[in-house]
């Protein structure tokens, strides 16, 4: 199982801090994809990803146990 977390605008759009996914390894890619056709939207543009607390990009593989985070931008005073 992958688990997948959600924080701020991410999480406001999909409804839930957290999503698992079964199934075999993939990439951030690849995952992108399934939330983007799952929650049309969902905008991923300038969300960073980390995988297991460490920054991933698109062609990253995330395999089983592992731990996406999807981290929007954020901004402050």
């Amino acid at each position: 199982m992958i688990t997948l977390l959600f924080f701020a605008g991410v999480k406001e759009t999909i409804g839930s801090e957290t999503l698992t996914l079964k199934g075999k390894q993939q990439t951030i890619a690849q995952i992108k994809e399934y939330l983007l056709n799952t929650y049309p939207s969902l905008s991923l543009q300038g969300v960073m990803v980390a995988v297991n607390e460490e920054f991933a990009l698109d062609e990253d593989i995330v395999k089983e146990n592992d731990t996406v985070a999807f981290i929007p931008p954020v901004s402050g005073g």
